[in-house]
């Protein structure tokens, strides 16, 4: 394991020839391939300016979701009525519930805007507890190792942060007393004629897409990180991932 870090803090130090300096995490990872270290790099400054890196990257993106507007007005992270329960929704609008079916809606992302807030401290404890090991995991993985290192970290807590939230948005909105019963006569009526039953439990479809979409913009600020350096905006974050 030594070794390894040794061969890849080659390619991640050498400030003195940044014409040659890897400017991407990808590159950096590719161009281990042996010979000396040299600079003033240790393997903590390259796991420390990763985890600074990240910290501003997860900050950011819960930034952009918990906003007014973060979710309801950007169509990758919309939240909309259960696909599978289009069924369900058009028997409500046929009960000429339209605006209480809109509302509901806009009421789903509003509940993921503000469960968003809770993400950052969840993240950021993830972050800090990252070990030398999952660093080097990471700058070495492919084009989402750390998304997907943040969403095995942080799924059941944001889960467990995120679900009170949206159950106190839902249950203001008087769809929700409806939707229950429906579901679950439409989930009877499956049985027998083939078709997909659906989840009850809509706090539970929420919180999740409340999540997943949190994690797109997360991949957003990895994908910054890994090929704009423009992204890199402190002095370690420079030394570490080379602008110049």
């Amino acid at each position: 394991m030594r070794k390894s870090f040794g061969l890849l803090l080659v390619a991640l130090t050498a400030l003195s020839c940044s014409a040659q300096f890897p400017k991407t995490l990808k590159e950096a990872a590719n161009r281990v391939n042996g010979g000396e270290r040299s600079g003033g790099l240790t393997n903590a400054d390259v796991v420390a300016g990763l985890k600074e890196a990240l910290t501003k990257g997860a900050e950011h993106s819960v930034d952009l979701a918990s906003v007014t507007d973060g979710f309801w007005k950007n169509d990758r992270l919309r939240i909309p009525f259960p696909p599978e329960a289009i069924k369900v929704k058009n028997t409500l609008l046929g009960l000429g519930m339209n605006a209480q079916v809109e509302k509901f809606e806009l009421t789903m992302n509003r509940a993921a805007e503000t469960a968003a807030k809770e993400a950052v401290p969840v993240f950021v404890n993830a972050i800090k507890g990252m070990s030398v090991a999952d660093g080097f995991a990471i700058l070495k993985g492919g084009d989402h190792a750390a998304t997907n290192f943040l969403k095995e970290k942080t799924t059941a807590e944001l889960t467990t942060k995120f679900r009170p939230i949206v159950e106190n948005a839902t249950k203001q909105v008087a769809l929700t007393s409806y939707w229950t019963p429906l579901a679950a006569a439409y989930n009877k009526a499956s049985m027998f004629t083939g078709g997909q039953a659906v989840d009850p439990d809509l706090d539970a479809y929420v919180t999740q897409k409340a999540i997943d979409g949190l994690f797109v913009l997360v991949a957003d600020e990895e994908q910054k990180i890994r090929q704009d350096p423009m992204a890199r905006t402190t002095d370690l974050l420079r030394r570490v991932f080379g602008t110049p």
